[in-house]
């Protein structure tokens, strides 16, 4: 199993032979609120072989519409159940909308669509391969629901936003501290850390490093890895 970060919810999983990526965002620059830190390490052309794409919800830096387009018919694309039209508006072809706790198989791969909240309808999922579990939070708010997560899977590794400006439109500091007491993960990625507001009015002083001090002094000694644009974890 490798995990490499592409660039900001965009990861890429390689595992049983499979490419799994996440939340497929190429625009180099951000948009008029929000500035791209780094440009994605991989283009759209280089990704093209991907086999499953997980999308967590329909939000500009979460969703290449282009990328769709470009993306052979044999890639499955996974959504949550109420918003698949929308994606398959934007471009996804082959596509299945996943109700939470619903789950797919593709070989020895299992992806599982887990419950989320967010200003829009989302789902985070769960991959197991390789007698691993990981978690890809996409965009979601601190909730009840994340305990329910942890009960029923035993983590290995939690991707979870750590939002870095305001307004928070996932969990912050103490709200990731929250998430990872409650799911209880082997390891945590701290993803979605690729724009800045371009006022300073937005911005605040969150940043992983102050969830990581925000996990020891609440008792947790959860491993912390921070990978960098380009960076993989393997197990």
């Amino acid at each position: 199993m490798r995990i490499t970060i592409v660039g900001h919810n965009t990861l890429l999983l390689e595992t049983n032979g499979l490419r799994i990526l996440t939340d497929p965002y190429f625009g180099p620059t951000g948009n008029a609120a929000y500035k791209r830190l780094n440009p994605p390490v991989k283009n759209r052309e280089e990704l093209l072989d991907t086999d499953i794409v997980l999308v967590s919800h329909n939000h500009w830096d979460h969703i290449d519409s282009q990328f769709f387009h470009m993306l052979p018919d044999t890639t499955r694309i996974l959504s949550p159940w109420l918003t698949a039209w929308e994606t398959k508006l934007l471009g996804a072809k082959n596509i299945s909308g996943l109700k939470a706790w619903q789950s797919l198989s593709f070989g020895e791969v299992k992806v599982t669509a887990v419950p989320a909240i967010h200003v829009v309808t989302t789902v985070g999922y769960v991959i197991e391969s390789e007698g691993l579990q990981i978690y890809f939070a996409g965009d979601t708010f601190y909730g009840e629901f994340l305990e329910e997560i942890g009960r029923r899977f035993t983590l290995d590794v939690a991707l979870i936003p750590v939002t870095t400006y305001k307004p928070p439109m996932t969990m912050g500091e103490k709200e990731a501290v929250q998430a990872t007491r409650d799911l209880a993960p082997r390891l945590v990625i701290p993803i979605h850390l690729g724009l800045a507001p371009r006022m300073t009015f937005l911005r605040t002083d969150h940043s992983p490093d102050g969830y990581v001090r925000g996990l020891r002094q609440a008792g947790l000694e959860t491993k912390v890895i921070m990978l960098k644009d380009g960076d993989s974890w393997e197990s």
